[in-house]
């Protein structure tokens, strides 16, 4: 298998967590970060094929026509968006 090697920065917090959950875990740092990198990307590919699936089969007038039933009121707290 052919490897290749990607300087990464971490803050000292995550570092050493991460180094002492791969003690914990019996492998090496690297090791431990490869595992943690793949299921990260395994778990946005299963959600990008999850929301693709929903989206399939969807009616954008049938969407308006919620939006547009919806009521015209303030998010609730912590909703609310940045538009800084």
């Amino acid at each position: 298998m052919n490897r290749a090697k990607y300087p990464v920065e971490l803050p000292p917090s995550i570092g050493n967590a991460a180094r002492k959950l791969a003690q914990e875990d019996g492998v090496s740092l690297s090791q431990w970060v490869s595992i943690a990198v793949a299921q990260k990307i395994s778990s946005i590919e299963t959600a990008e094929a999850f929301f693709e699936r929903k989206a399939q089969g969807a009616d954008r007038i049938d969407a308006l026509k919620i939006l547009k039933e919806a009521p015209d009121c303030a998010p609730d707290p912590g909703d609310e968006l940045d538009v800084a």
